[in-house]
């Protein structure tokens, strides 16, 4: 797929809908605004991502941006990050912020919201030693809960840390509460946010678009083609 840099082909566009789960109009846009990052060049380099203003108010931009070097997330099995980025590698970590469909089987979203998990747990485990810890678990909740303007930060901490205790206690037997707890797996992880709606909150506002709005892009192209 290395043409679709310069000449996007039609059957680009189709393999990458595919795996992405983005439409042809947003794989263009996204990848217009990749040339702009990138000076039209092929490849996306970590400096490019200071062009974007909305990540520089972002408390953890530099996991997002490490995000779109880490293997992992390209379902590559080796951890040393890359130094350069394709538009293909670009646009998998992009659809980890996108939302399901409204016509996604049961099966596919089950598959999708494991992914979606699998992506937050990678950009939190930064020593990619397999597991997270208290505090790194604290700032996945209190971004999954920023969405609620009215719920302070230590609220979502003493939620982070009651969740926690409960999967402690059941991994490790009773714990006290002033007790510290480390080593989060990806399992513990899943148990975790099982009660959270990753689906429709891991979107994040940058590229000088919202990732929701290429979803309304979607469904708006769907009312009109009906």
């Amino acid at each position: 797929m290395g043409s679709l840099q310069s000449s996007p082909s039609h059957q680009d566009y189709v393999d990458l809908a595919e795996k992405t789960g983005f439409s042809f109009e947003q794989i263009s846009i996204l990848h217009k605004r990749f040339k702009q990052l990138s000076h039209n060049e092929d490849k996306l380099r970590r400096e490019h991502f200071g062009q974007i203003t909305d990540l520089h108010a972002n408390p953890i931009r530099e996991q997002i941006v490490e995000a779109f070097f880490d293997r992992r997330n390209f379902y590559q099995e080796i951890e040393e990050p890359v130094s350069e980025i394709s538009f293909e590698n670009f646009l998998v970590v992009m659809s980890n912020f996108r939302p399901p469909s409204d016509n996604m089987s049961q099966e596919k979203l089950v598959k999708v919201r494991k992914e979606k998990l699998r992506f937050l747990f990678n950009m939190h485990d930064t020593d990619k030693d397999g597991t997270i810890t208290l505090e790194e678990y604290r700032h996945v909740v209190e971004e999954l809960l920023s969405y609620y303007e009215a719920l302070e930060t230590e609220t979502a901490r003493g939620i982070a840390d009651a969740a926690m205790l409960e999967v402690a206690s059941i991994t490790r037997g009773h714990m006290e509460p002033d007790e510290f707890y480390e080593g989060i797996t990806f399992e513990h992880f899943l148990k975790l946010l099982e009660g959270f709606d990753i689906e429709s909150r891991m979107n994040i506002r940058f590229m000088n678009m919202d990732t929701t709005t290429l979803c309304k892009l979607e469904c708006r192209n769907k009312v009109c083609s009906e």
